[in-house]
């Protein structure tokens, strides 16, 4: 017998087996149970999470010689000629090799004939995005007054490019992700079925791997099966994905930790001799720091968490965390940048003990490589002399001063000009910003301003910004406010110049005060 790939052999027949989408499921069994059905329905969603699935188990549903329900048979022969594909009166259109306007008025000029064998006709159009414009103008009319024998399933991953007059005469559905809970359920479900030896880490790692597709994970799956010689193990799965062994993240974990350089780079030389994907590494790396940022702030149950990211969550400071994952995402985003990825990636991971606060200089190595990096204070000899080079901060109530100091220019100044002065610490800047500027704080402003601050002061010094009104005046409505006081003495003395009052006494003149200018 010809094998047949997971994603096909285990694609859902019935409500019941759909993983996920139950806001969907639940209006589409309601409309079916009640008789309330419309004569299109959009389904809407990234590649992967169902949609042609579920607009042909949607055709079951309305064709079951059992009747029309949420719960087809899935023996009769309307059920079983739409499950193999052969059912005269589910018309499948793929719209990407269809998208000709002759060919859309051919298919609408059969939606008049009633169906061959089934209770209803149904046009079940995939990727209708695809169609030309032409080809919309032609469905429209018949899409907004078919015949009671007609209904219109249409699929799209991309519902922007659908004209709004198709979109008003359709009833949306958005598919959602999955989330990797969610698939790695199934999968684990499937690799029972199928009798397939597996680990959970194995399992995990596909799940991730797929994006939110659970197609993407069957065929994840088919081939890590086949790499593995008919079963799942962690090494083969991560060699295909192109991810590190979870003893080499631990002890850049560790590494991180300890601060310890040498270890740092000693770890990427031997990750290096299996030619990683540098970009799903990153991506690995970003997904332990969230599960450990939210087992953190959560205090979450030892049980939700992998036990090696449970323990690393007590010994890594909450801010550490965020700086990490912050700078991995920035190092990932910058990796097609970087010269060569083994690059880029070590690059990111120098960073992140570059920035960590009260680090000592990374020291030159022996042997011409990095050496470790100590946290033992300013005691230190390189410490002290570091401190004694670094240009020391203006007092910590002169924020304004501090903003003259820094020499900025354009939104970073109009970010610092918003800003109030909250605390200020030998190793940590906190302001507080107006929440009518929060803007200021998506277009990356605070990395240049924290940038600014580290050049001038020290790269120990860590920026905070909470958004809050604050209790005295910012540096730009104490400008304001200085400007009104100046205008409104310079308005004062014209008004009480004796010039001025002659003037006026002897021409009826009056002072147009828009015209004040204080020198």
């Amino acid at each position: 017998m010809t094998y047949q790939v997971l994603a096909r052999k285990w694609r859902p027949h019935t409500f019941a087996d759909m993983v996920g989408q139950t806001h969907v499921l639940a209006a589409l069994k309601n409309a079916l149970d009640s008789d309330r059905l419309h004569h299109a329905y959009l389904f809407t969603g990234t590649r992967g999470v169902g949609k042609t699935t579920l607009a042909r188990i949607m055709a079951k549903c309305l064709n079951c010689e059992q009747g029309v329900s949420s719960n087809p048979c899935g023996h009769c022969s309307a059920c079983v000629s739409i499950d193999e594909g052969r059912f005269v009166d589910l018309i499948e259109v793929d719209a990407a090799s269809r998208a000709k306007v002759e060919e859309t008025r051919d298919l609408m000029d059969n939606v008049q004939y009633a169906p061959s064998s089934g209770r209803y006709k149904v046009y079940l159009i995939d990727e209708v995005h695809m169609f030309s414009n032409h080809s919309f103008n032609a469905l429209l009319k018949t899409l907004e007054e078919p015949p009671p024998h007609v209904k219109f399933l249409l699929a799209t991953t991309e519902p922007k490019k659908l004209p709004v007059t198709i979109l008003s005469r359709c009833l949306q559905f958005n598919l959602k992700h999955l989330t990797r809970d969610q698939i790695s359920g199934q999968l684990r479900d499937i690799l029972g079925k199928e009798g397939i030896k597996s680990d959970d880490v194995s399992v995990r790692l596909l799940a991730a791997g797929a994006n939110g597709s659970m197609r993407d994970a069957l065929s994840l799956m088919d081939q890590a099966i086949a790499f593995g010689n008919g079963e799942l193990r962690e090494s083969e799965v991560r060699e295909m994905l192109g991810t590190i062994d979870s003893s080499d993240l631990a002890m850049l974990f560790q590494s991180l930790v300890t601060a310890d350089a040498v270890a740092m780079i000693d770890c990427i030389d031997r990750m290096d001799e299996h030619n990683p994907d540098y970009d799903a590494v990153l991506a690995e790396l970003l997904s332990d720091l969230h599960d450990i940022a939210v087992y953190q702030m959560t205090a979450g149950k030892p049980e939700q968490i992998r036990p090696e990211l449970a323990a690393l969550a007590g010994q890594l400071d909450k801010e550490d965390v965020q700086l990490y994952y912050q700078i991995a995402l920035t190092g990932r985003r910058d990796l097609p940048g970087a010269p060569e990825p083994r690059t880029g990636f070590e690059m990111t991971m120098i960073r992140m003990l570059a920035f960590k606060p009260e680090s000592a200089p990374l020291n030159a190595r022996p042997s011409g490589a990095m050496t470790t990096v100590v946290n033992k204070g300013p005691s230190m000899p390189a410490a002290a002399d570091e401190s004694r080079n670094q240009v020391k901060p203006a007092g910590s109530t002169n924020w304004p001063q501090m903003i003259i100091e820094l020499e900025l220019t354009g939104l970073v100044k109009e970010l610092a000009g918003h800003c109030v002065l909250k605390d200020h610490s030998s190793d940590r800047i906190q302001l507080q910003l107006r929440p009518a500027q929060e803007h200021l704080l998506k277009t990356g402003q605070k990395d240049r301003l924290q940038k600014a601050i580290q050049d001038r002061y020290g790269a120990h010094l860590k920026l905070t910004i909470s958004v809050e009104e604050p209790e005295t005046q910012t540096p730009i409505q104490q400008k304001v406010q200085a400007e009104q006081d100046r205008l409104k003495q310079a308005a004062n003395s014209l008004q009480t110049d004796p010039f001025v009052k002659q003037m006026q006494d002897s021409f009826s003149a009056t002072l147009d005060q828009k015209s004040i200018q204080p020198q």
